[in-house]
């Protein structure tokens, strides 16, 4: 890597970053099923929009079968809930249980705990500079 070459030091952070995700490093760590976590952040992100099987197969790049069991896994864990749909009776939507907020909030309180860690010899400003760029970064990606 190219350490004069700002791009390059910025894609090298972001394969790490990648690799931790991969694993659920976080969600592991706080004691959450590594195996569901994904679905409950989507249903987290998607919220207050209503989110179905498919919806959750859209967000997480996987098929159907694969994301019905992730969702069956969730549901059976009780994480999740099956909602009729008020709008359409032939859907069904996804709702976060109790058990499920209580999971979701472990998992960001671990990962607050250590990015609080990683960055506690930054100043103020320095932080405060690092969360709009980086926020600022993840919304260019998008475009």
């Amino acid at each position: 890597m190219d350490k004069t070459d700002p791009v390059a030091e910025v894609e090298a952070a972001m394969i790490a970053i990648r690799r931790r995700q991969t694993r659920r490093t976080f969600a592991v760590q706080s004691g959450g099923p590594d195996s569901v976590q994904e679905v409950l952040d989507a249903v987290e992100a998607a919220d207050p929009a209503p989110l179905g099987v498919n919806g959750i197969a859209t967000a997480l790049g996987v098929d159907q079968p694969r994301a019905s069991k992730l969702v069956a896994a969730a549901v059976t864990a009780g994480l999740l809930r099956r909602e009729a749909d008020q709008a359409d009776g032939r859907r069904t939507n996804l709702a976060l249980t109790p058990a499920g907020r209580a999971q979701l909030e472990a998992v960001h309180t671990h990962r607050r705990t250590h990015f609080a860690t990683a960055m506690n010899d930054w100043t103020p400003e320095e932080q405060t500079a690092f969360a709009t760029l980086l926020t600022r970064f993840v919304t260019a990606l998008d475009r």
